[in-house]
């Protein structure tokens, strides 16, 4: 028993001290320190430069969900980096995760929704300031990218020139701020082919936007097929044949229509409009598997998720039906990474968060 009344004693001795001593200028600044070293120069995530490798940096649609930004994926190629679609939130993902953007060279937009291009800026920003740029951003798209890059610049014009004055010439380089936009004809679809990388675009039904993409990523014997977004498209079939990895968009109707009825039921029929609206141009997770199986593919990622889950019940109901169809899926939050090793039919999956 004094025993006890020692041990209880001594810890609140020292709860006191503690408390006492975080107050000291002198200790608040030697924690300070410890937390700024802990958090500058903490190392990255490894995203297997030695690889063909998939992050997802965004995995919703525009639906509101606290824990996930809208659709982004980075794509690493042995080392180069690619940013397939740049939504809301996304590149705060990658900056927590402490992302090179030095080793960025493009961004690819699949189509020009909001819930795509929306963080465009700050991707600029993150491969700008203090960054060594050897040129302007590339940003490969469809047909109106340069409306879209030119509308940024125009809004950022300021920015450019205070951080600039600001900053120098060494930090912010005014020679290689902004955007260089390259428009796709898909008659010529390969837009890159160089350090062993072969990036191809190809159509997919997403009308009235005219035209949206796909991309497939080919590296050194390992393939990762981008969707974008669509209804289920035979062309993406045929594309994504063979692939190792077929990340796809899926909506879930049945939850949309009962999102429908609930926001007619509470007197919002624009909003029940909205649910009802897009419920023609997008896939649902059965058909995305079904064109899975047709590609022949290895590994289904679902991502940008209509509405995307909040909870283990609401995964569930999203994906009835998947396990009759396919049982090689992987349902996408942010953070989850897909490692595809060069000389080697390994998928490996996991989530970095």
């Amino acid at each position: 028993m004094k025993l006890a009344r020692y041990i209880v004693a001594t810890v609140i001795l020292i709860l006191i001290a503690v408390v006492i001593l975080i107050r000291l200028p002198s200790v608040q600044d030697r924690l300070m320190i410890a937390g700024v070293n802990s958090a500058m120069l903490s190392s990255s995530v490894d995203l297997h430069d030695d690889s063909l490798t998939a992050l997802v940096c965004g995995s919703r649609a525009p639906l509101p969900n606290p824990n996930r930004a809208e659709a982004c994926i980075l794509i690493n190629a042995g080392g180069n980096y690619y940013v397939v679609d740049v939504g809301d939130g996304s590149v705060s993902n990658l900056r927590d995760w402490r992302i090179d953007g030095s080793k960025i060279k493009a961004t690819l937009l699949t189509h020009l929704h909001s819930d795509h291009i929306a963080d465009l800026a700050n991707l600029h920003m993150n491969t700008w300031i203090a960054q060594s740029r050897p040129k302007r951003l590339d940003v490969f798209g469809p047909a109106g990218v340069e409306l879209v890059t030119q509308g940024f610049e125009d809004a950022y014009q300021l920015d450019y020139q205070y951080r600039n004055e600001h900053h120098g010439n060494e930090v912010a380089p005014l020679e290689v701020v902004g955007f260089d936009p390259h428009p796709i004809d898909l008659s010529n679809p390969v837009i890159i082919n160089k350090n062993g990388l072969k990036v191809t675009a190809f159509a997919v039904p997403h009308d009235p936007v005219k035209p949206a993409l796909g991309y497939r990523f080919d590296y050194k014997g390992r393939s990762i097929v981008i969707s974008g977004d669509t209804k289920y498209s035979e062309n993406l079939i045929k594309n994504a044949e063979g692939a190792d990895v077929l990340f796809h968009e899926a909506q879930a109707n049945h939850i949309l229509k009962i999102m429908e009825d609930v926001a007619n039921n509470a007197g919002r029929p624009l909003g029940a409009k909205i649910f009802q609206d897009i419920l023609t141009y997008h896939t649902t997770p059965e058909e995305a598997a079904k064109a899975a199986n047709l590609a022949n593919v290895d590994h289904l990622i679902f991502y940008h998720l209509v509405p995307a889950p909040l909870n283990s019940l609401m995964e569930t109901v999203f994906f009835r039906g998947v396990n009759k169809i396919r049982k090689e899926w992987t349902a996408a939050e942010d953070g989850t990474m897909v490692n595809l090793p060069i000389d080697s039919d390994e998928i490996i999956i996991s989530n970095i968060n």
